[in-house]
């Protein structure tokens, strides 16, 4: 029979060993919860952050009309955009992020998961482009071939040589079937089809060498934006978009204030308008028909035989002769009203107009810059 001492002695060995295993078991666990912590941490680190922060590469994405998070985030990591898609939709979730927006958008991997998200709200483009071209008002589409080829490596003739193709032409009506119309773009006599719908705007490349395609189209679906905004307003005033544009061309080579394209537009309509009906005789259409730019326009260069020159065709040319600003189209469509059918450019820097050819001639008389 064990003494009391064995029977203590005993206790505090099986403490002892108690005491062994219980540290084991918390230590395996403290262990197994923080390697647990540290991998989750380690999950939701990555798919926090971006997928690669050096590569600035532009890559187009789509997002799809009624997509989910859950597609979304998908979409983003089939993509390479995002690493996880899982932590997006929790991050998204976690952060009330809602109001994302269909399209096409142009993402790059080094962009962070906020940035991405905001981009897809707002429609944005939060990457930075890797140049910018500019295209000013007024400007042909041969001004536009040689900013091209000085800004970009598409080369001039090049550029020419599209702007005249007849595949490449259709496969933008196709596209833009409510801003180009077939009958009127690619009408025999028209010099380039799609001369006057190159919209001027500073424009963002995010690609080194972007394809004469890609550029063309930016501009047409700005051109196509801003003359959709004024459909009604075209179908009121009777005219089709071709018309409205080639208006807009003149307008915005004949005046600069917003107030003086009002009133020349007026100008243009009341010669239209007039019975028996007048000639526009508006000099650029002159100078685009002699494809060339002269500081004064001579009474033989009146004579040049095209169906841009407005001197020897009655009505509009046969289309437009530059491109434009929103405000030349906007008073292509909404002129002041008044009864003049002249105007002449004073040497002030002031538009002179006139109801008659008598008074017209006196304003060339008292406000003409003289001649050399």
């Amino acid at each position: 029979m064990s003494s009391y001492s064995d029977l203590k002695k005993q206790r505090v060995k099986e403490a002892k060993i108690s005491r062994r295993i219980i540290f084991i078991v918390l230590t395996i666990l403290i262990i197994t919860i923080s390697a647990g912590g540290y991998k989750a941490y380690t999950y939701i680190s990555e798919g926090l952050s971006p997928v690669d922060p050096d590569d600035n590469t532009i890559i187009e994405v789509e997002i799809p009309l009624g997509s989910s998070i859950d597609s979304i985030g998908n979409i983003l990591e089939e993509n390479n955009i995002i690493n996880n898609a899982t932590v997006f939709k929790y991050y998204v979730k976690f952060n009330n992020e809602t109001g994302f927006q269909a399209g096409e958008y142009k993402l790059a991997k080094n962009m962070k998961l906020g940035e991405i998200v905001e981009s897809l709200k707002t429609g944005k483009i939060l990457v930075d482009p890797l140049f910018t071209v500019t295209i000013p008002e007024g400007t042909t589409i041969e001004q536009v071939a040689d900013i091209f080829a000085e800004e970009t490596s598409i080369k001039k003739k090049e550029f020419l040589n599209k702007m005249k193709k007849q595949k490449f032409v259709k496969s933008f009506i196709v596209k833009y079937p409510e801003l180009l119309n077939e009958d009127e773009i690619l009408k025999k006599g028209i010099r380039y089809p799609l001369e006057g719908y190159l919209f001027p705007l500073t424009y963002p490349f995010y690609e080194k060498d972007p394809t004469i395609e890609h550029v063309v189209n930016l501009m047409l679906e700005q051109t196509n934006k801003r003359i959709m905004t004024y459909q009604q307003d075209i179908i009121e005033k009777n005219m089709t978009v071709h018309e409205v544009i080639t208006m807009a061309s003149l307008i915005e080579e004949e005046a600069v204030s917003e107030e003086d394209r009002k009133m020349i537009s007026e100008v243009f309509y009341n010669r239209m308008n007039n019975d028996p009906e007048m000639p526009l005789q508006t000099d650029p259409t002159v100078l685009y028909a002699l494809g060339e730019h002269k500081d004064r326009v001579l009474y033989e260069d009146l004579e040049v035989d095209s169906p841009y020159n407005t001197y020897e065709n009655k009505g509009l040319p046969i289309g437009p002769i530059s491109n434009f600003r929103e405000n030349a189209l906007q008073a292509a469509l909404f002129p002041e009203d008044h009864n003049y059918l002249y105007f002449v450019a004073g040497y002030d820097g002031e538009v002179y107009y006139a109801e008659t050819l008598k008074g017209h001639e006196k304003n060339i008389q008292e406000h003409r810059p003289p001649k050399d």
